[in-house]
């Protein structure tokens, strides 16, 4: 009998844990006493906890949302979220912020920017506390104006949260390679550097007026030049660097026409070796036409004595003149 009475006993226990796990009666007195009779039923605790569904995280969120002046939510509603894989805590915190700071925040924009994968209770933060980012977040953006000079500049830009931008709406690193592109372009549109040194804000005046948060999920509030500095020379740089690019071009074009000449001038040589060799052939070939002459009666011996003679007297000529042309002292001293 005692066996049977333990058994008993437990199966006792066990059931009426079961039922209590099934029927949260505790969670049903708290709605009761939190927002009255009929808000949050037995029947809807019990289809929560069916679908796997916290039954105290829906409790505690309608009864907070009630307390905060926000009654319309109802438990389907948060229901219904938590089933889509929504974050009802950050959606209960969110739309009593938003209420709180009289921030316009529909509960089914709250859930489309939760499900999008944003942080809508950070959202409704940043749009009561504006943020600041760091343009570019690390390092210097470095930007060349008219004059050549290079600048080197840091930005801070102070942004709030637009939130019916946040679905479909660029982060803050498409505002911050904006706010890049339009710092650079300012600088690049500057006269020269001191201009900007002089007067950084007009700077931030020009990229303001872009209107650079378009289709962001941040409404540009300021932006301020944290940093300026003076880099190097990048006009001087360029012209040194193209001064040599000619220097080779011109030694390169130089070094060609050189080559070109060497190359006629071995070409010539070769010609004029081909006509002295031509030149020799012919003289080679002059005592056997003589012969041949002699030979067919064309020729007599006195024809070519005269020959002989006339050659003669051409190498005298020829030796008169190379006398004639030496270089000598026309008055040499006599010695005494």
């Amino acid at each position: 009998m005692p066996i049977l009475q333990i058994i008993m006993l437990t199966l006792i226990v066990f059931s009426i844990t079961l039922i209590l796990y099934f029927v949260p009666v505790g969670l049903w007195i708290q709605g009761i006493v939190s927002l009255g009779l009929g808000r949050i039923r037995i029947v809807d605790l019990i289809r929560m906890r069916l679908r796997k569904i916290s039954p105290r995280l829906v409790t505690d969120g309608v009864i907070n949302l009630h307390k905060a002046g926000l009654p319309h939510i109802t438990t389907d509603m948060l229901e219904t979220h938590f089933l889509a894989g929504g974050n009802v805590q950050n959606i209960v915190a969110a739309l009593i912020a938003a209420d709180k700071a009289n921030i316009e925040l529909p509960f089914e924009t709250a859930t489309a920017i939760d499900l999008a994968g944003r942080d809508v209770k950070e959202a409704v933060q940043t749009s009561v506390y504006p943020k600041v980012i760091n343009a570019p977040k690390e390092g210097y953006l470095a930007a060349v104006a008219k004059d050549g000079i290079e600048l080197k500049a840091r930005a801070r830009v102070t942004v709030r949260t637009n939130i019916p931008g946040l679905v479909g709406g660029a982060t803050d690193d498409t505002v911050i390679a904006r706010v890049g592109e339009g710092i650079v372009s300012a600088i690049g549109s500057a006269g020269n550097y001191s201009a900007v040194l002089e007067n950084p804000d007009n700077i931030s005046r020009a990229v303001l007026d872009k209107g650079l948060d378009a289709g962001t999920a941040f409404e540009i509030l300021s932006i301020d030049i944290a940093d300026l500095d003076v880099g190097k020379n990048i006009g001087a740089s360029l012209q040194a660097d193209q001064a040599e690019a000619d220097l080779r071009v011109a030694q390169a074009k130089a070094e060609t026409r050189r080559a070109m000449a060497v190359a006629e001038e071995q070409e010539m040589t070769a010609k004029t070796q081909e006509m002295k060799a031509k030149v020799v052939e012919a003289e080679s070939a002059v005592p056997i036409a003589m012969a041949q002459a002699f030979q067919d009666g064309n020729l007599g011996i006195m024809d070519y004595y005269k020959m002989e003679n006339i050659k003669s007297d051409t190498g005298m000529r020829d030796s008169i003149a190379d006398v004639d042309n030496d270089p000598t002292d026309d008055n040499p001293v006599e010695d005494n």
